[in-house]
């Protein structure tokens, strides 16, 4: 039986660039598969946004961040209308990360690569797609208003 949401949720996502100027992106094999999108989680109790950062990227990519800065929100109503999940996403950037790139949650997530921020593979993830413009617009929030 699907999850029923009843408030909405807030994560994180990361987006991590690398010396070239790319951004690490993952096919996901879970929600929101078969789209790809930047990493990122659920924001845990007692959290701050950057521990979030710092641990999911662990979690997920077994690289180590520093400094990671929040940049963007987004209010993914797209994925509302989608899924029924209303998720707020806090974005933060980082430039700065040490270790061996790794896929550590092959159940959730096919393959991690780098990629040209101006050619986004496709299809991708809604509050990813929101990151990725607001971090090259210089935009804290797009909205969604109609």
């Amino acid at each position: 039986m699907a999850r029923v949401w009843t408030q909405p949720v807030v994560g994180i996502g990361i987006l991590l660039i690398n010396g070239e100027g790319k951004i690490l992106v993952g096919k996901r094999k879970v929600q929101p598969a078969p789209k790809y999108s930047i990493f990122g989680g659920g924001l845990e109790m007692g959290e701050t946004f950057e521990d979030a950062a710092i641990r999911e990227a662990k979690e997920e990519t077994n690289l180590d961040i520093r400094n990671p800065k929040v940049f963007a929100i987004t209010n993914n109503i797209d994925t509302f209308k989608e899924e029924g999940k209303h998720s707020i996403s806090v974005m933060l950037v980082s430039k700065e990360f040490s270790g061996e790139l790794k896929l550590m949650e092959p159940d959730k997530c096919e393959s991690w690569f780098w990629c040209d921020p101006n050619d986004l593979p496709q299809p991708h993830y809604d509050a990813s797609r929101m990151a990725v413009e607001c971090y090259l617009t210089s935009t804290f929030y797009l909205s969604n208003h109609s």
